[in-house]
């Protein structure tokens, strides 16, 4: 039996709990860094079981966000099988274990023993153009921040330093169009996401910022099983929440999952429901029931995400016909 690895991610750390034949555990508390990483590697060489290579360790993480890429990419470029896998699939494992050990040690451990029984699918790692596009479009939205930080600073500045703002507002600028000059480039160089791209042009309520976005985002459309593994993954689905003898209320949507992919839907959504025929039927359906503002947003992203998904998977233009009468 193979050694299970089990790492709970979090901004600035990881926990890992390591699984071994016998169902003993070693814990160890690791920076989500480069160094971190590092440091994980050279233990993770001392504490597998002698003669037991890299190569025949099973790791498990959760999908969150994109706390998890790095270190995923990081072990699948050392040989090491990887596990990303759904929050609710771990949160369902542990209600049926009735351990409920809910530390972060505890969700290391849990998921070492999930990997070990359930033998998740490997993750499949973004292809070398989509890496890329993953590192730009991350560029963009901190560069983005940084000027409208800036921007905010200006309206309120002293005259001495209004100056060196319209300065660094310039810098910024410049620095954006580069990045988004890149972002184009680096899809055009690439006939997949080139191929992608001319796809979700053709879906209305998406334009030039978001088409990055999801190409980033998503990468491969095939690696999702189905749409809801995709909707799951954006944190779009559904949460369902008990307390004591009320069940079934919906409380939104999951926390867990793609927040990036989430957030980058939310103003689409909200073009897509007065341009996208599909959409704006959607729309207008949920608003004669009364459904209240926000719980319209989100359904819509919902069925933009569904569209989105249709049109990549079937390699086929957005046809309006095709997603009117879908209830998703």
């Amino acid at each position: 039996m193979t050694s299970s690895l089990g790492v709970d991610v979090s901004k600035a750390k990881l926990d890992v709990a390591l699984l071994n034949d016998e169902g003993k555990y070693r814990c160890k508390v690791f920076a989500n860094s480069g160094m971190g990483f590092a440091a994980l590697h050279q233990w993770l060489q001392t504490h597998l079981p002698q003669g037991q290579e890299l190569a025949a360790l099973h790791v498990c993480m959760e999908a969150t966000g994109s706390y998890h890429e790095p270190l995923a990419l990081h072990l699948h470029d050392l040989g090491v099988r990887v596990s990303v896998v759904n929050p609710l699939r771990v949160k369902r494992f542990i209600e049926l274990e009735g351990t409920g050990n809910k530390t972060d040690q505890g969700d290391s451990k849990s998921l070492a023993r999930f990997c070990r029984m359930a033998s998740p699918e490997l993750w499949e790692a973004p292809a070398p153009g989509v890496r890329a596009l993953q590192a730009l479009v991350a560029r963009l939205d901190a560069l983005q921040e940084m000027r409208q930080s800036e921007a905010n600073r200006l309206e309120v500045a002293h005259g001495v330093v209004q100056a060196s703002l319209h300065e660094m507002l310039a810098t910024l600028d410049k620095t954006i169009a580069q990045v988004k000059a890149q972002i184009r480039q680096t899809i055009d160089d690439d006939p997949h996401l080139r191929g992608r791209a001319q796809l979700l042009h053709s879906i209305p309520g998406l334009g030039d910022r978001t088409i990055p976005q999801l190409l980033a985002y998503i990468g491969r459309p095939e690696r999702f099983k189905s749409v809801k593994a995709l909707i799951a993954y954006a944190s779009l689905s559904p949460a369902i929440r008990q307390s004591g003898t009320s069940l079934n209320k919906r409380g939104g949507t999951h926390a867990q999952g793609h927040r990036q992919l989430k957030h980058a839907l939310y103003f689409p959504a909200m073009v897509a429901g007065r341009h996208n025929p599909a959409v704006a039927a959607f729309w207008q359906r949920l608003k004669a029931q009364n459904k209240p503002g926000k719980v319209i947003v989100v359904a819509c992203m919902h069925k933009l995400l569904a569209i989105v998904y249709g049109v990549l998977k079937s390699r086929t233009p957005f046809d309006a016909t095709r997603f009117c009468d879908a209830n998703t």
